[in-house]
């Protein structure tokens, strides 16, 4: 019953569904991400639309490219906006295409956001689902300076607002924890390998990755090809990514995240049967950043259900507590976002051994 449209059809199409403004990357660094995203979203819209739509009416979903310079995705989905052919948003990308989104939407239609974020960011009808960088992070770094005893770290990452603000965090935690930053760079995409030989040159005992995409991709499949041994703590690696890597049997490569698709809980398990009944079993693989895709469409669907409408004060007013399961368990809007336990997986060739979760 979920349909993916077409931003240019949504416009000439008259519908009597609430069609919501699904942002997520098919182009560009982060386009690996874009087929499960999209159908984590369409499982969900097709789930809502089972148990009777939103407000009464089928839901639809317009695809918007995410991957394309920040201004030019807002100016889409402001248009789409304006125009009354999108009604809500729901998005996994990054962060700088969120600031320029939520900038031209000003409000006027709610925004559920689901990746990892720098935190902050806090506006009318925006909420949440992705973890803060001490609750994704910190735990991990924790982890490997103290067991692991890495005392000696660089920070690696894309030049934008996330990695910004993740490393500055990153610093203060590694200095409490008595560790040297010995190293940083940000970088421009594409440019990440060219820091391979600076990195290597700094002997860092760990180095802190807040690559993206296809520049985290390649980073480290350079990095295991050179034989290099510093652990690697990952803040957007998800099974794509490892599997575009080539796997890694290194035992140092670890990612961070509130969801990964060998969850052994009812809730992790449940959700891969639904994803492979719909989609078959060669469907593009499950993982944290088209997950998120689904949680989002779903939280829009539970808190238009507590709000009887779509208004963004009415949704504000009862987001608090607001709560849908996915394939994480049970999830609870609190001061508009989640905080949920993140959980640190070390790659063991194609998939994650996940060593703990964390509170």
């Amino acid at each position: 019953m979920a349909a993916t449209v077409d931003p240019l059809e949504a416009r000439l199409l008259p519908s009597g569904s609430i069609r919501i403004g699904l942002i997520v990357p098919v182009s560009g660094v982060l386009g690996l991400m874009g087929p499960c995203a999209i159908n984590c979203a369409v499982l969900a819209a097709e789930e809502v639309n089972a148990a009777g739509g939103m407000l009464g009416r089928p839901v639809e979903l317009v695809l918007v490219d995410g991957g394309r310079p920040a201004g030019r995705v807002a100016a889409e989905v402001g248009e789409l906006v304006r125009s009354g052919t999108i009604e809500a948003v729901a998005g996994a990308h990054a962060s700088d295409v969120r600031v320029a989104v939520v900038a031209a939407i000003a409000g006027r239609v709610p925004f559920v956001y689901a990746p990892p974020y720098e935190g902050g960011g806090r506006a009318p009808g925006v909420y949440f689902l992705g973890e803060t960088p001490d609750r994704q992070l910190a735990p991990g770094i924790e982890w490997l300076a103290g067991p692991r005893r890495a005392r000696r770290w660089y920070l690696l990452g894309n030049d934008y607002i996330w990695p910004r603000l993740v490393h500055a965090g990153a610093r203060r935690r590694l200095r409490a924890a008595g560790a040297e930053v010995v190293g940083e760079g940000l970088v421009r995409h594409g440019e990440a390998v060219r820091w391979l030989d600076r990195v290597a040159a700094a002997r860092p005992d760990a180095i802190l990755l807040t690559l993206i995409g296809s520049d985290l991709v390649a980073f480290n499949r350079a990095y295991a090809q050179a034989g290099l041994g510093a652990a690697r703590l990952c803040g957007a690696l998800e099974e794509h990514g490892l599997l575009g890597i080539g796997g890694d049997a290194t035992g140092g490569l670890y990612a961070s995240m509130g969801y990964f698709r060998g969850l052994p809980t009812d809730a992790g398990l449940g959700f891969a049967q639904r994803y492979t009944a719909r989609f078959g079993p060669d469907a593009p693989m499950l993982n944290a950043h088209g997950h998120g895709c689904y949680e989002a469409v779903a939280m829009l669907a539970a808190l238009c259900a507590r709000a009887g409408s779509l208004a963004v004060p009415a949704l504000d007013a009862v987001a608090d507590g607001t709560t849908i399961t996915s394939g994480r368990g049970r999830l609870t809007l609190l001061d508009r976002q989640v905080r949920h336990p993140v959980h640190l997986g070390r790659a063991d060739g194609l998939d994650f051994f996940l060593e703990k979760p964390f509170h």
